[in-house]
């Protein structure tokens, strides 16, 4: 089997080798995946990224090698699998996506409100020739995709690939994980029920040996206490909702206190990345022999301070130490793999199209939500239609993805005031207009 990564000088990419050099990465008759491709239009990044991956990989007999591809069509031709994680951009794009909507009085975060949409707007055109090329040179690869806003850059490319582009993302399995361990279950033994759009979806059922355990859980302070999205949200309000909230719906929930805390911190969560990937990076070229020890440094720092913003904003404390060993991510797109290349029945939280999961969306929407994968790929379960407050933002937000599609993909500048206008997070027209006017000057 082979593995492209596109957006190879990722700095999580050593956790998705990591992830190929354990048990789990062997497929049915016990065999690796033979090669991972990498490719990055940055060829500094993608060095360093392959001398991690070539220290990770010492002393295993039948470690994946490693290959950096000189073309994006280099890279994909021949590919099994395709996985795209681009920052389009790099990290400077990020701060602006963060800096320029706080500038104008509203949320700049990576994936939600304007800074989503501006991110989607300036990668979704990228994503789409990675379909393109992906479609004409490895027809029979599976695109898994979780270049971010993951939701509307999956939607974008199923244009072009249709089922075989899935999109992940590691929040609903650390949601799930999270709360079977506060409910006292292991987490491998539990059966779970989701639904939402990516960065936006909920837990609607956590059932253990034929119980659910997720009222229960809701009736405990002490259990609610012991778990990050517990503390963020507060038992009163969990308790309200009568569900689990993925983490990113504090910029929803708690939208004032959360904008309040981001504008009195010293850096944004882009500056922070782009100072620390940016010493990382600089300090591996210098000493390549101790890329691994200095990549394993930062990604520890990382991990400790994501969602800071979010915690400062309702004293939602440390994060779990289970989150600190590494993104989650790599884990849900190896067992992805495995399950489409073993014809091996799993369930899994994906993004994926409709098909009727959710009623009120259309069938070619791709919504997030519990999916039974196999060798065809992935088809979600029947699941509890949302309340009607979930849906109402899952319709709202729905339509800012296809309206920032479409100013993608056509460059029209209406459609990007609609989207950035209707956003829940994205105040008025005339801040809409500014936050246009400085992030895409004419």
């Amino acid at each position: 089997m082979r593995l492209s990564i596109i957006g190879g000088g990722g700095f999580r990419v050593p956790l998705v080798y990591r992830a190929l050099l354990t048990t789990a990465g062997r497929d049915a008759s016990g065999r690796r995946c033979s090669e991972v491709t990498l490719y990055d239009t940055d060829p500094r990044r993608v060095r360093v990224i392959a001398s991690v991956l070539a220290a990770e990989g010492a002393g295993v007999p039948d470690a994946p090698s490693v290959r950096i591809a000189d073309s994006l069509d280099d890279a994909v031709r021949g590919a099994d699998f395709v996985f795209c994680a681009v920052r389009v951009g790099g990290t400077a794009g990020r701060v602006a996506d963060e800096r320029v909507p706080l500038a104008a009085g509203v949320l700049g975060q990576e994936t939600v409100g304007a800074g989503g949409v501006l991110y989607g707007l300036r990668t979704i055109p990228v994503a789409l020739r990675i379909a393109a090329r992906v479609r004409e040179l490895a027809p029979e690869a599976w695109l898994i995709n979780f270049t971010n806003p993951a939701g509307m850059v999956t939607e974008a490319m199923s244009a072009e690939l249709g089922h075989r582009v899935i999109g992940i993302c590691d929040s609903p399995v650390g949601l799930v994980r999270r709360a079977a361990r506060a409910a006292g279950a292991d987490p491998a033994e539990v059966s779970f029920g989701y639904v939402g759009l990516n960065h936006l979806g909920w837990l609607q059922s956590l059932t253990h040996r034929g119980t659910d355990l997720l009222p229960g859980l809701l009736a405990d302070d002490a259990a609610l206490a012991s778990f990050e999205e517990g503390r963020l949200f507060g038992a009163e309000w969990l308790r309200a909702l009568g569900v689990l909230p993925n983490e990113y719906l504090h910029y929803y929930y708690f939208g004032g206190e959360t904008l309040a805390a981001t504008r009195e911190a010293a850096e944004t969560r882009g500056e922070f990345l782009h100072r620390q990937q940016g010493a990382f990076f600089a300090a591996a070229e210098r000493a390549p022999e101790r890329a691994a020890q200095l990549w394993e440094r930062t990604r520890l720092e990382r991990e400790e301070t994501y969602g800071a913003e979010g915690r400062a904003a309702t004293g939602g404390g440390r994060r779990d130490s289970h989150d600190l060993e590494g993104g989650g991510y790599e884990r849900v797109a190896l067992d992805l793999m495995r399950a489409i290349a073993d014809d091996r029945r799993v369930r899994l939280i994906l993004n994926v199209r409709n098909a009727g999961a959710v009623p009120a969306l259309p069938d070619d929407a791709i919504v997030e939500t519990v999916c039974e994968v196999d060798a065809h790929g992935a088809h979600p379960v029947p699941c509890l239609s949302p309340g009607l407050p979930e849906l109402g933002l899952m319709l709202q937000v729905k339509a800012v993805e296809r309206a920032t599609i479409e100013a993608a993909v056509t460059g029209s500048r209406a459609a990007a005031l609609r989207a950035l206008t209707l956003h829940p997070l994205g105040g008025s027209p005339a801040t809409a207009a500014r936050i246009l006017d400085a992030a895409l000057p004419t």
